[in-house]
């Protein structure tokens, strides 16, 4: 199998894990508070990293990847799990998802000016024709606006793009799960004071809100990072950032099946011309300057 190819279906895999995390956020908001969420969510993560690691005997990061990993800390530990949680409280999975929508682009455009990537100008064509259409289904969702939670969204988008191409590239020395590993015990200093502030004074919480909890902190928090960055090394910043552009409709899919939010013909007509822009933009190439 091509290394491009793999690059891709491990990309589409953490893509699928990925797809249900903002259904799960929104499920452990009924019972818990979105900071103590973001907080305990990284705690539990790091928690399981640091048993990874310690079981692994693994190296601790060079001086070159301590300074890559803060930025991976600054996308992945703080702007994406915590925004998307305070914009969670305001509208749903399905508004959600123009976070999703958009990221193709802004990673793509990461890796073009900051790491070294040159994608053609045909890939630039359907990248945003992709992301035109993904954030035009969600505007259309939502019946348009710019909202508080719309900012929110935006700023896990920017730091998590940022993140998402710096921690592909610094992957490739330490591995996927050593990179969000050390990211997220490099991120516990200030989440553990925050997790006990924010402490709830009951854990009376319902069973999707603990279901949600576990979900975004072992799988969207932590699991789900080896096949993406393993993914996004393989193949290309640009081209398997592309894969996300599936995301929003695969949350869509999971919001109707668990939070009961309707899927109508719009929705399934949006899903099937996003597959084809990026089946399309699969075939022009991404070159890499030496």
């Amino acid at each position: 199998m091509r290394t491009e190819t793999r690059g891709l279906l491990l990309g589409l895999l953490a893509v699928a894990a990925f797809s249900l995390t903002l259904p799960a956020t929104r499920a452990a908001l009924v019972s818990f508070d979105p900071v103590f969420l973001c907080a305990a969510r990284i705690v539990l993560a790091a928690a399981l990293a640091g048993i990874y690691l310690a079981i692994g005997r693994y190296r601790l990061p060079n001086r070159s990847e301590f300074k890559a990993l803060c930025a991976v800390v600054t996308g992945v530990v703080f702007g994406f799990p915590l925004f998307t949680a305070l914009a969670m409280q305001h509208v749903d999975a399905s508004h959600g998802s123009v976070v999703l929508g958009i990221m193709p682009l802004t990673v793509a455009a990461t890796g073009a000016l900051v790491f070294k990537e040159r994608p053609s100008p045909g890939f630039w064509l359907f990248a945003v024709l992709g992301s035109a259409v993904v954030v035009a289904f969600s505007l259309m969702r939502s019946h348009g606006g710019i909202a508080l939670a719309d900012i929110y969204l935006l700023i896990a988008v920017v730091t998590a793009s940022v993140a998402y191409a710096v921690g592909a590239t610094v992957s490739r020395s330490l591995g996927g799960l050593q990179t969000i590993s050390w990211a997220l015990l490099m991120g516990l200093p200030i989440w553990i004071p925050t997790v006990i502030l924010y402490f709830p004074d009951s854990l009376s919480a319902t069973p999707g809100a603990w279901i949600g909890l576990l979900y975004v902190a072992l799988i969207s928090q932590f699991l789900g990072f080896l096949p993406w960055f393993r993914g996004l090394a393989l193949g290309g910043i640009a081209r398997v950032g592309q894969t996300q552009l599936l995301q929003p409709f695969l949350t869509i899919i999971a919001s109707a099946l668990l939070l009961g939010e309707a899927v109508d013909g719009m929705t399934i007509g949006f899903a099937i011309a996003v597959f084809a822009i990026v089946a399309a933009g699969r075939h022009f190439s991404t070159l890499r300057r030496k």
